[in-house]
């Protein structure tokens, strides 16, 4: 199956445990701002291999993710892991099901460049669909620095197709 040449955004987490949804928040909160209507964006709850095949028809995937680590909550960080070992080792509940999922598309040569936003939290224990002020406050900046990421890409990509067509 041809590769979309389009972005993926790709928000992965538990919605109804607090702060280890924020990557789904986050997808949900790009859809309702339309503000990319080129860019696919998706919900893609707690990963896993239903998955894999966003991961195979996208050249580049812009994942959103929690993370559990030393650094203050509602830090954001990009990490453009190559390979399933690149993840973050604290990642949230459902990581094993991504890095697993990694190492059968590299098996499969199919892997797509993925750009990770990890947010911070400090818990996985809180239950509820809401996110803690700390991770609420970070919102903002992380839809921007999806946002940018995704227009640059976007634009990368329309750059590289017409110096193709020439």
């Amino acid at each position: 199956m041809k590769k979309d040449p389009g972005i993926l955004i790709l928000g992965i987490g538990n919605y109804l445990m607090g702060d280890e949804g924020v990557g789904v928040h986050t997808a949900r909160r790009l859809q309702a701002m339309n503000q990319l209507p080129d860019i696919e964006v998706v919900d893609g709850g707690t990963g896993g291999f239903y998955l894999l095949q966003y991961f195979e028809d996208h050249d580049a995937i812009i994942l959103i993710d929690a993370t559990l680590d030393d650094n203050e909550p509602g830090t954001i960080r990009l990490i453009e892991p190559r390979f399933a070992k690149d993840f973050p080792r604290a990642m949230s509940t459902h990581d094993i099901g991504l890095r697993d999922m990694v190492n059968a598309l590299q098996l499969m040569d199919k892997m797509p460049h993925i750009y990770l936003f990890v947010v911070s939290i400090e818990s996985i224990q809180q239950q509820g669909i809401e996110l803690t002020p700390r991770i609420e406050r970070a919102m903002p900046a992380l839809l921007q620095k999806v946002t940018e990421l995704a227009q640059k890409l976007e634009q990368e990509q329309m750059i590289n197709e017409a110096a193709a067509m020439a």
